[in-house]
């Protein structure tokens, strides 16, 4: 079984049409086309959290197959113990979270110029979340920014990949 790591983040694909979906809706809002369209955090107990339609709930870590999740290990790299830690824990006090399509539609907006805080006070008034964002708030939360130019409502599965990628050691 894969070892557990509090706080530490897991992409992987979505299959069939919802995950096409959300690929080229990632790739609308500037985000990317690489095959990422999930992403959750593990909790650090052999468990994780999702944002899902249903809610964000929590689940075992094993319901993902390990050769099918990219996780976001140099972003890991930069936090430390206490921010691993408390990111778990804030992420699962988000279990129950609602999720929304439609904040993809705000992502898209926004790559597109639409940079209104009436569009960052629909998204945060709704208190629904997107996998993606979920991640980010937890890690933000425990004192961890992944994104310092961005408002973490404005983060896509494919940017937490591309995150990653860029934070390699060289």
């Amino acid at each position: 079984m894969e070892s557990s790591y509090p706080g530490r983040i897991g992409l992987t694909q979505i299959s069939g049409v919802t995950g096409q979906v959300i690929r080229v809706l990632q790739g609308l809002n500037g985000s990317g086309m690489e095959n990422f369209e999930h992403a959750y955090m593990d909790l650090g107990d052999g468990t994780l959290i999702e944002a899902e339609p249903g809610g964000a709930r929590i689940r075992p870590l094993y319901e993902y197959h390990p050769d099918n999740v990219y996780w976001c290990d140099n972003i890991y790299a930069g936090m430390t113990p206490e921010q691993k830690i408390m990111a778990a824990v804030y992420a699962r006090a988000l279990k129950g979270t609602p999720y929304s399509y439609l904040d993809y539609m705000a992502l898209i907006a926004h790559h597109f110029g639409v940079n209104s805080q009436a569009l960052q006070d629909y998204i945060a008034s709704s208190h629904h979340m997107i996998c993606s964002q979920l991640a980010d708030y937890a890690c933000q939360l425990a004192g961890y920014h992944l994104f310092n130019n961005r408002w973490n409502g404005y983060v896509a599965p494919g940017d937490l990949y591309r995150l990653d990628k860029a934070m390699a050691p060289r």
